[in-house]
């Protein structure tokens, strides 16, 4: 993956409506009805196939972004959808009973204090982009519920609270990566 500039800038920092917020929209709209279908099937196809489209939007997004140029907006968003999806995947399976409760409410609480942690950094001047290990983080939780809606899983309900507690551990490594990082530069 490339961090350079892309060889042509279509969209300016400011700019709201690019090709890559449009999909970040999409995710954010797409979102509830997926959970809704998470909700009411638990593992099937449906759901599964759902969460793996949906998912790998975010991989979309991103791309057309360095193609087209990074906007402010952009930067905002896309974090924004992949912990609604995230958080809600995880909190419709805790609500089936798939997933326990605490390990949601540990994601949901980092994932709110490290957003909190970044605003109060942002109004400081400060930018705390986004990290590897968060990177890494975003992607081991959507693979964890999608291994909890997988159907030939279903009656394997350790693999996916493997998958699960894996996240969870690697959410709490990837936050206090921000917060020791910033503290080591600042």
């Amino acid at each position: 993956m490339s961090t350079s500039a892309p060889l042509l800038t279509l969209f300016g920092p400011c700019a709201l409506l690019t090709r890559a917020n449009v999909v970040t929209f999409s995710r954010f709209a797409l979102t509830i009805p997926l959970l809704a279908i998470i909700s009411e099937d638990g593992p099937s196809w449906r759901s599964a196939i759902g969460w793996i489209l949906l998912g790998s939007t975010d991989g979309l997004d991103g791309w057309l972004a360095r193609r087209d140029g990074t906007t402010r907006s952009g930067a905002f968003l896309d974090p924004l959808a992949d912990k609604f999806l995230a958080i809600g995947g995880l909190a419709a399976l805790a609500a089936r009973r798939i997933f326990p409760w605490p390990a949601v409410i540990l994601v949901a609480v980092r994932e709110s204090g490290i957003s909190a942690y970044r605003t109060v950094a942002g109004r400081r001047g400060v930018s705390l982009p986004a990290r590897a290990l968060g990177k890494a983080k975003t992607v081991f939780q959507l693979v964890a519920v999608g291994v909890a809606l997988f159907p030939p899983l279903e009656s394997r309900p350790g693999i996916a609270l493997v998958a699960l507690w894996l996240a969870v551990g690697l959410t709490v490594v990837s936050g206090l990566d921000i917060v020791l990082h910033r503290a080591g530069t600042g």
